[in-house]
């Protein structure tokens, strides 16, 4: 029973949920991207470079012809799915580059906001005692060479 107490304390953590969270926001969020390069970047690109869908570029290396579908390629025999590659490529790229974009902005809001002064530690019941004393001998018109003689 000790363990999972144990397991239950370390998965409650604040850590695990918000790892947890990011996984599946991250998961989401690379879907949003994948389909940004493959249905909004890649078909413009795959114009200027022949008018085919960009992922279908391969190169057969079993002699076959390049007329088919990558996908009747692969069951044909081993290709080298170079167009498949930069596709995924570019996907990671731009994944990366928004990546370090919401780093930057949360680096620079965090330097942006303003720290607050710690504060000063409470000086200890003696030395305020021995404050007071000394006050009340000053005012009394006694100085404290005096006590010493």
């Amino acid at each position: 029973m000790a363990m999972m107490k144990e397991f239950k304390e370390f998965a409650m953590k604040g850590n695990v949920v918000d790892l947890a969270v990011g996984v599946i926001i991250g998961g989401a969020f690379g879907k949003i991207v994948d389909s940004l390069v493959q249905d909004v970047i890649m078909p413009p690109i795959g114009r200027i470079f022949g008018g085919l869908d960009f992922a279908n570029y391969y190169l057969p290396l079993n002699g076959q012809a390049t007329t088919m579908t990558l996908v009747e390629a692969k069951k044909a025999g081993a290709v080298l799915a170079y167009g498949n590659f930069l596709t995924i490529l570019l996907n990671f790229i731009i994944l990366a580059f928004i990546i370090f974009q919401m780093v930057r902005l949360m680096n620079k809001a965090r330097r942006s906001e303003p720290v607050a002064p710690a504060p000063a530690p409470a000086t200890p019941e003696d030395i305020v005692l021995l404050r007071e004393i000394r006050d009340s001998l000053q005012k009394n018109g006694q100085n404290s060479n005096d006590l010493a003689k």
